[in-house]
């Protein structure tokens, strides 16, 4: 049996603690009023020349009045002159004049006045739209943080099931590990749905799905979208959550069972409970394919909800199972470093940095095909999503790229690579940054725009979940043996090698 170290537990509640603290400091530093983004907008873009700068214009300017007043009095005595002579003229056309020259300022200050006031209400809007960015953010940063942890468990959990339906004789040595790090989708799951419900009901600002507002879709408000509106049947608050909580109810349930047979088959003299765990893989390998992709459409692609892409429900689950791979392997070399797992061996381990590899080329492929189909076909209402990634997030766009395809490609290519845990973990932990990277650029762009930037909510919600997640993960673990010594291939999986 495995015991929980008391230094990863207390390294698991100080992540927890930091997290929260600094969750709380990005909702109460969120601009509450119009002024407050005011303020932060003047602070920010604040590139006003400096004070020497300014000392030096002033004495320029007043160099160039002293040089000039001297011309002005020779020039003054002339005028004179002119004035007087020129005085008779101008007074018979004051006459006529006066009344074009107030005919035309009545009509050019009304068109100012104009000017004016649909500039203030341009800006007016602009702040508006300013100020729901900078509040979605910290809800945006929980909401990244925590769909990435959960969708990891998810993709183990495809991964477990898939082991299972394959009656793959290498893994079952690898399953208590599996069903540990699904034991957070319990967790997660309850967190999300909860982040998904105060979403629908714009707790504390919280506008990342904008067409949850009602009035996009009621023609008479300034705000109605028609696009939004033909997509209403599908997107609507009831019937998302309805669809949500489906998906996580069937997710955990499988689980649950899956789990509960695989426990049961340690002191069964058959295989029953095998064999239900088969089926069970089977079935749900079916409903995870479609929910899986409704998913991703409902929970990522509806922020954008004027875009979409055929390919996106494929992209996503290679980012996501890549991740629960990972963690997998990852979770492996921790527990063999501490004693544990003494059958789990290099051939494992190399089959598992074989996946690592070959799905992040596969998220490569479909990376590249929704990207150049998109960028080459150049309609506007597809390739603005790229366009305002480009713009905005060049950093974590193209950063996002070497970290989840250039990097595993040139480190993980090397089957002796594979064997070696230090090189394993180093592409696991870049993988793993990545791909929450990758769900970074999925979200913020639509939710924040151009005001992001990494600050205490973002750092503040990844320290939060991982701190879960490790809690949930190494407790689980401890709670059964480290072996499946019930399932009909250990002892194939055991003396895997090749």
């Amino acid at each position: 049996m495995y015991t929980f170290s008391s230094k990863l537990k207390t390294f698991s509640f100080i992540l927890m603690a930091l997290g929260v603290v600094g969750i709380v400091a990005g909702f109460l530093n969120a601009p509450k009023t119009i002024e407050d983004v005011e303020k932060l907008l003047a602070d920010s873009h604040h590139n006003e020349a400096s004070h020497s700068e300014k000392v030096s214009h002033d004495a320029h300017a007043a160099h160039a009045v002293e040089a000039t007043h001297a011309e002005a009095k020779v020039v003054d005595s002339v005028k004179v002159e002119a004035v007087d002579s020129t005085h008779a003229v101008a007074e018979a056309v004051d006459s006529s004049a006066v009344a074009v020259a107030e005919t035309h300022s009545d009509n050019h200050d009304s068109h100012k006045k104009d000017e004016v006031a649909h500039s203030d209400d341009e800006h007016q809007k602009h702040l508006e739209h300013v100020l729901h960015q900078l509040q979605n953010k910290p809800w945006s940063a929980l909401y990244v943080a925590c769909i990435f942890f959960m969708l990891i468990s998810v993709g183990v959990l495809a991964f477990y099931a898939i082991q299972y339906a394959a009656q793959a004789g290498w893994s079952p040595i690898l399953f208590r590990v599996m069903e540990s790090i699904t034991g957070y989708l319990l967790p997660g799951s309850i967190i999300f749905f909860i982040l998904l419900v105060a979403a629908s009901m714009h707790w504390g600002h919280n506008h990342i799905f904008v067409w949850m507002n009602p009035d996009v879709i009621n023609p008479k408000h300034a705000d109605y979208d028609k696009l939004i509106d033909l997509k209403s049947g599908y997107l609507n608050v009831p019937f998302f959550l309805g669809r949500a909580a489906v998906f996580l109810i069937v997710w955990n349930l499988y689980r649950y069972f899956s789990r509960k047979n695989s426990l049961a088959q340690d002191a069964a003299s058959d295989n029953s409970n095998y064999k239900k765990n088969f089926k069970l893989a089977a079935g749900f390998l079916v409903f995870f394919i479609v929910s899986e992709s409704m998913m991703s459409w409902d929970w990522i692609m509806s922020v954008d909800p004027h875009w979409y892409s055929t390919l996106f429900g494929w992209y996503v689950f290679a980012s996501f199972f890549v991740s629960g791979i990972t963690v997998i392997a990852m979770t492996t070399l921790y527990l063999k470093s501490k004693g544990y797992l003494e059958q789990v061996n290099t051939s494992h381990i190399h089959d598992l940095a074989k996946f690592m590899f070959g799905i992040s080329i596969f998220w490569t492929y479909l990376w590249f095909s929704q990207f150049m189909l998109i960028w080459y076909s150049n309609i506007p209402e597809e390739v603005t999503y790229f366009v305002t990634r480009i713009e905005h997030y060049r950093l974590p766009f193209f950063g996002m790229l070497a970290l989840n395809f250039i990097f595993p490609l040139l480190i993980l290519i090397n089957t002796d690579f594979k064997r070696l845990t230090w090189i394993v973990v180093m592409a696991g932990t870049v993988i793993l940054f990545g791909h929450y990277i990758d769900f970074f650029n999925m979200i913020m762009p639509a939710t924040v725009g151009d005001q992001w930037f990494i600050g205490l909510p973002e750092i503040g919600a990844l320290l939060f979940f991982l701190g879960l997640f490790i809690f949930v993960v190494f407790t689980t673990l401890t709670k059964a043996p480290l072996v499946a010594k019930g399932n009909p291939f250990i002892e194939e999986s055991k003396h895997f090698h090749y």
